[in-house]
């Protein structure tokens, strides 16, 4: 596909007044401590360090009032997700996927240019 076709980006995110409740980043840190079994892993794949990761885990349980994940056995052993950390990754990426769905194929029925999704993009 060519370079030049306009890709759609979404941001799509839970925000309380407290700050935010839970968006893209946090269900990405999710995924991949899912994934590697291990913060400092998850957060390495993404490019951010270890303690800025392990900040936005805490503050997005503050917010939410449930924890996320849990510690499996001891340090060296890593991180799983809670049934509560499960749902929100879960429920957040099938939200993304429709809303993303739902925005490409009204792109693609209103602008004069042919759209593609992230998705297109990077395939």
């Amino acid at each position: 596909m060519s370079e030049n076709i306009p890709t759609i980006r979404l941001n799509l995110w839970l925000e309380t007044a407290d700050g935010l409740y839970f968006g893209l980043g946090r269900a990405m840190l999710l995924a991949n401590i899912q994934k590697c079994g291990s913060l400092r892993k998850a957060a390495d794949e993404m490019g951010m360090s270890y303690r800025a990761a392990w900040g936005k885990i805490k503050k997005c349980e503050e917010i939410i009032g449930m924890k996320l994940i849990y510690q499996s056995g001891s340090k060296s052993e890593g991180y799983r997700l809670t049934d509560a950390g499960k749902l929100f990754m879960e429920s957040y990426f099938a939200w993304f996927d429709h809303v993303e769905k739902e925005a490409l194929k009204k792109a693609r029925e209103l602008m004069p240019v042919m759209v593609r999704s992230y998705k297109e993009a990077v395939e």
